[in-house]
């Protein structure tokens, strides 16, 4: 039977699993992220794969922080070109205005469409090709064009006479791949993407290379910011598209290990804490825009409430009572923390005099902590999680909660506004179980009008686009198919134009 590794890159903890065919856990593994986190993802495969037989791994999936720490420390990211195809109708806010001088070049030239699809005005060729002395320069390109989501023929036109001038294997970054409605935002996300190229293929390459060096050929996939997988090749033209793929992992993990399809995920690492919602076995994605690294986004993101909550949070007692965090030692609570030989009073001290940690470090390095100490931590911990719990729930009736990850002991047995506090099997790797048991996806979030086709072809249209991106992900074609529908009628705009949003999942292909 063939097995799947999973795995799971936190600002903490790096986990493992290894699956078997039926989703039965053969080997799990949780260590402190390194220094380097791809020595942690080769100490991970290791650990896991001792003793199985290697030829049997034929996939292996992993879900890193790469890219989003990449965009909020600014380390790594490439230079970019951008192309706005949209003159002469946009030319009051230049492209990536809110990004660093030093990682764009923008340039605004004739093109792009209507909301109906209708021209702006005619894409000027000659002015692209003029635009790639800058686009050798940067080193990859994004192109965006008014409301792309109607009609791309503008953006695909421009890929092409790059391609003709800077070579087929130039990176170029296309918005209405990337984004939805929304010019700016879609842009910014399109400049995203493109700058994260670089880093996108050293965490490929870095799978890869730590899965050869252990003897195991398996076809490499990482995970989305949906709860659904990419091929390597995907990745490394959409990483924008893995930037919330941890807490992600986490919440299909505790599905399936619950065997719950809607729940409350409470997912508490070293460092914070991560709370979302899944609704029929995926994260309930976000209808609002998207701040990344301070960078306001569009693309498709889980609806996530993220505190600094974990258990290596810092704890101070004051003569207020105590302040917690928000800053942590993260993965050095296993030497930083009392219980741990440390000198730190962090939330897994608190958990540990508190009874709710059993069997990590020393206790008696905490037999004289203040009892208030420990009980002021706790209520503040127990009354964060309840509001942030009610918080990102649809309705007053309670809902099971589910509590994973590594520092899930601080969750309560009781949490107000939960019908049952749940801990499943395997909690502490559900991020690495989620990754290994993912499906392959593909979206289509586009702007149809209904006044100049029938709703039913535009819906089939949509369908069959959102299938194929699916297969493209790496689905099984036979097995694929579609998970949602969503018709946003645009009311106060004529001409019948609506907002169709179509999701496709399949388990992944042979």
């Amino acid at each position: 039977m063939m097995l799947r590794l999973g795995i799971d890159v936190g600002g903490t903890n790096t986990d493992a699993v290894l699956v078997d065919g039926a989703g039965a856990v053969l080997a799990a593994h949780k260590a402190p992220t390194t220094a380097d986190p791809l020595d942690g993802i080769s100490a991970a495969i290791q650990a896991v794969s001792r003793g199985a037989d290697l030829s049997r791994i034929r996939q292996a999936m992993l879900g890193t922080t790469h890219s989003a720490n990449a965009i909020i420390q600014r380390l790594g990211l490439g230079r970019v070109a951008v192309l706005r195809l949209a003159a002469p109708s946009s030319l009051a806010v230049s492209p990536g205005a809110d990004w660093p001088d030093d990682l764009r070049d923008s340039v605004i030239t004739e093109g792009g469409y209507e909301y109906d699809g209708r021209v702006i005005a005619d894409l000027d060729e000659e002015a692209i090709r003029r635009f790639t002395t800058e686009a050798q320069k940067a080193g990859t390109v994004a192109v965006s064009c008014a409301f792309s989501p109607a009609n791309f023929e503008h953006e695909l036109r421009a890929a092409e006479i790059l391609a003709e001038e800077l070579g087929e294997d130039f990176p170029i970054s296309l918005s209405h791949r990337v984004g939805t409605l929304g010019l700016l935002e879609r842009e910014n996300a399109t400049i995203l993407n493109a700058a994260l190229q670089g880093v996108a293929k050293a965490v490929v390459d870095g799978l890869d290379n730590a899965l050869a060096s252990h003897g195991i050929d398996a076809a490499s996939y990482i995970t989305q910011n949906d709860g659904t997988l990419m091929t390597s090749a995907h990745a490394l033209a959409m990483p924008v598209l893995s930037l919330a793929s941890g807490p992600t992992n986490s919440m299909r993990g505790a599905c399936s290990l619950a065997g719950l399809a809607d729940a409350i995920v409470v997912d508490v690492g070293g460092t914070s804490t991560d709370i979302g919602i899944l609704v029929d076995g995926f994260p309930r994605e976000s209808a609002a825009a998207v701040y990344v690294g301070g960078v306001r986004t569009n693309f498709r993101m889980p609806d996530l409430i993220s505190m600094g909550l974990g258990g290596g949070t810092i704890v101070r007692p004051d003569v207020t009572g105590v302040t917690v965090g928000p800053d942590s030692v993260g993965y050095r609570v296993t030497s930083d923390a009392l219980v741990s030989g440390g000198s730190t009073l962090t939330l897994s001290d608190i958990s540990v005099a508190g009874g709710r940690l059993q069997d990590f470090g020393d206790a008696s390095a905490v037999d004289d902590l203040d009892p208030a100490t420990v009980d002021r931590a706790l209520s503040w911990v127990d009354e964060q999680l309840a509001a942030h719990c009610e918080r990102m729930k649809a309705s007053r009736r309670p809902m099971p909660l589910l509590a994973v990850g590594g520092g899930a002991h601080l969750v309560s047995e009781r949490v107000s506004g939960a019908s049952e506090v749940i801990r499943p099997r395997h909690y502490e790797v559900a991020n690495a179980f989620g990754a290994a048991i993912s499906e392959a996806s593909g979206t289509v979030d586009r702007v149809y009008q209904y006044g100049s086709s029938s709703r039913e072809e535009c819906l089939e249209a949509a369908r069959a686009e959102a299938l194929a991106s699916a297969v493209e992900a790496g689905a099984d074609p036979d097995q694929t198919r579609i998970t949602s529908v969503v018709e946003v009628p645009m009311t106060y705009v004529p001409g019948g134009g609506c907002r169709v949003q179509v999701k496709a999942a399949g388990p992944l292909g042979g």
